[in-house]
């Protein structure tokens, strides 16, 4: 150990010594350079509380040499990045290159060429344990890794971890997936199907990183809270270019300040609006009335109406964007004109055609035919203008669809108007109509199964050149829109037929709860497989019934208990309790967080509204009323599910305080 940090501190101590004055021909490449060489120095930070490496393969022989020749075994130390000594020779190595794999995948029954797997157990960056699974001894017995379990029930305070010391072999299988196509992974909670995705990402860039260095990587999360919690599994690992952002994020052409009904917020993310806008961008293109007179010099040209109504037809025929076949349509006017230059006898080239495109009477003809088109006022138009809607709409929304997305007090211009997500993701959609959407090498897409069928699309958009990872749980669909199937996801996502994984084998969450919240299932998602956990610890479970006038104090009871025990807390309530519920911790000289806050050892409580607590995890969560979360969405269904991700968020423990019945799928112990 002292000798791999010492040489990781050398690798950066000549990261930093490297003098780039003398290879770089201008400044523009010296800034290129000197930001790689940044990264590279950032990249090399020794992390005092993170361990080099966890584990160590005893090869039987040496890994992709010829048997014939003899030879001897081998023995690699495994860890989070690659560390080499002086000579260059490897003393860590990277957990994702293919000699570490059996690390991950090696089992008595399939060896993979291992006499010994050792795993190392840290407190707080030191050494302090190890572990040996002979696994070609057929005297020793296949057992359950006590120093996995160690690791897996830690408590958690700070940011998400990494889990490259406890990477499990059916996670292992998605993680090392190729880039040539997507993977969608319908995890249960605590199965961690998200480390999963933020893995998968490491090894594709570690696999692939010149072609991801071009066309670049983005991780979609729910909220910003949800993001600041996972950002640095990443950087742990070494990489540090990956961005992030919120579906809101992508589409943030224009301020949202507005919300919509769930009727409508359904209605604007439903499928069909795509060809409603496909409908509204195409109604601004006219056939020509008039022929296009093109004056150069003493010569006059003339493209008569029906010859450009041919090239008109022809570019819509072809169906490409708006913006582009605009581009396109001076050129092929342009064309039609030095095709009579030369039947007359001249010899353009060109050049000339290039000069006929800007002419101002082509100009003139492709702005009256095929005139610009601004996505955003076209959307302001499409939900403010009742006539102009049903003629896009006819066939496609009822007129009770109509009504439900018509703004009842039109907005002026696109500054004023009170614009909602959903209107945000009819505008990308209509951008991405007029000019592509730049895409990207690799999308992850987490907790997807919120996601509308227009938002699905604005994701897909950003990776039609590129694979994705799409990491969600049918069950914890929170919203109106939901998804009702991953098929259905996928194809929205323009990824149809891409493999579905499904992880059930849960590492998080105590047996004891996931049994209890499991109990929800059969009214939320009844074709899903009921997560089981290989916790061995059931984990602290008690349901606490109190009496109204007694809920609140009841509630901050169970939040000093929980402060008795190591790790972080989460109370989780209905978003209308929590302004009561900070005055009464205030009140009590209880300082609480807000989501996505790091905890420390100062601050272990985080109030979590139930609306955000999606994606979070905690060693003991306090659930305050039941009913109240459920009743807190627009049907029982969305609420169950709410109540479902809530009750999954725990670690190690969970108390339930409730004064109203509980749902009548919890009912009984």
């Amino acid at each position: 150990m002292a000798a791999s940090r010492a040489a990781l501190r050398a690798m950066r101590e000549d990261a930093e010594a490297l003098n780039i004055a003398d290879v770089t021909a201008n400044w523009v490449n010296a800034e290129v350079l000197q930001g790689e060489l940044d990264a590279r120095i950032k990249a090399l930070a020794d992390l005092s509380h993170t361990p080099l490496f966890f584990g160590r393969l005893d090869y039987l022989h040496a890994p992709g040499v010829d048997l014939a020749e003899g030879a001897t075994g081998e023995n690699f130390y495994i860890g989070r990045r690659h560390v080499h000594d002086a000579d260059g020779d490897p003393m860590v190595i990277d957990w994702r290159a293919p000699v570490s794999q059996p690390f991950y995948r090696a089992s008595k029954k399939d060896p993979m060429n291992l006499g010994l797997r050792r795993r190392f157990g840290y407190t707080a960056g030191e050494l302090t344990a190890y572990e040996d699974e002979h696994l070609t001894d057929p005297t020793e017995a296949e057992q359950t890794s006590r120093l996995l379990q160690t690791e897996i029930e830690r408590p958690r305070v700070g940011p998400m971890r990494d889990i490259v010391a406890t990477i499990q072999p059916e996670q292992d299988e998605i993680v090392r997936a190729g880039i040539g196509g997507s993977v969608c992974v319908q995890g249960a909670p605590g199965t961690g199907k998200t480390a999963v995705g933020l893995h998968r990402v490491a090894y594709l860039l570690y696999a692939h990183r010149e072609r991801l260095a071009r066309a670049g990587t983005l991780v979609i999360g729910p909220n910003r809270s949800f993001l600041h919690y996972i950002e640095q599994v990443l950087p742990t690992l070494g990489e540090l270019e990956v961005k992030q952002a919120t579906v809101d994020d992508l589409v943030g052409h224009v301020d949202v300040r507005g919300t919509d009904e769930a009727a409508a917020a359904t209605v604007k993310g439903d499928a069909r609006m795509a060809e409603v806008l496909r409908r509204a961008v195409r109604s601004h293109i006219t056939m020509p009335q008039e022929p296009c007179v093109v004056v150069r010099g003493s010569r006059r040209w003339r493209v008569p109406a029906y010859e450009l109504e041919e090239l008109v037809q022809q570019l819509m025929d072809r169906d490409i964007r708006y913006g582009a076949a605009r581009e396109a349509l001076p050129q092929r006017i342009a064309h039609s004109v030095l095709v009579r230059m030369e039947q007359a006898g001249e010899a353009p080239d060109d050049r000339v055609q290039d000069a006929v495109a800007r002419n101002p009477a082509v100009k003139a003809a492709v702005k009256a035919v095929w005139p610009p088109v601004d996505p955003a006022k076209l959307v302001l138009r499409l939900l403010g203008d009742a006539e102009f809607l049903a003629e896009q709409a006819e066939g496609i929304l009822t007129p009770e669809e109509q009504k439900t997305i018509l703004w009842t007090k039109p907005a002026r211009s696109v500054k004023s108007a009170k614009w909602s997500s959903a209107d945000a993701v009819l505008i990308d959609e209509a951008m991405d109509l007029v000019a592509r959407t730049h895409s990207l090498g690799h999308v992850v897409l987490d907790e997807a199964q919120d996601l509308s069928p227009m938002q699905y699309r604005a994701v897909g958009r950003r990776c039609t050149t590129g694979s994705a990872t799409i990491l969600g749980d049918i069950a914890q669909g929170t919203t109106p829109w939901a998804t009702h199937t991953w098929e259905e996801a996928l194809a929205h996502l323009g990824k149809p037929g891409s493999a579905v994984e499904e992880l059930t084998q849960g590492f998080r969450v105590p047996r004891e709860v996931i049994a209890y919240a499991s109990r929800l299932l059969p009214a939320i998602a009844p074709d899903l497989t009921e997560a089981t956990s290989i916790r061995e610890s059931a984990g602290d479970f008690e349901i606490r019934p109190v009496e109204p006038a007694d809920l609140t104090a009841a509630t901050l009871a169970a939040c000093d208990d929980a402060l008795t025990k190591e790790g972080s807390i989460g109370l989780i309530a209905a978003e209308a309790r929590i302004p009561t519920l900070r005055t009464a911790l205030e009140a009590a000289g209880m300082a609480c967080l807000a989501p996505g806050e790091e905890t420390s050892a100062e601050a272990r409580l985080t109030l979590v509204p139930a609306t955000l607590a999606k994606g979070l995890e905690y060693d003991y969560v306090v659930l305050e009323e039941p009913a109240a979360i459920v009743d807190g969405e627009p049907d029982e269904r969305t609420g169950l599910r709410r109540l479902y991700v809530c009750l999954t968020r725990p670690v190690s423990g969970l108390t339930v305080v409730h004064a109203a019945a509980l749902p009548e799928q919890l009912a009984g112990r």
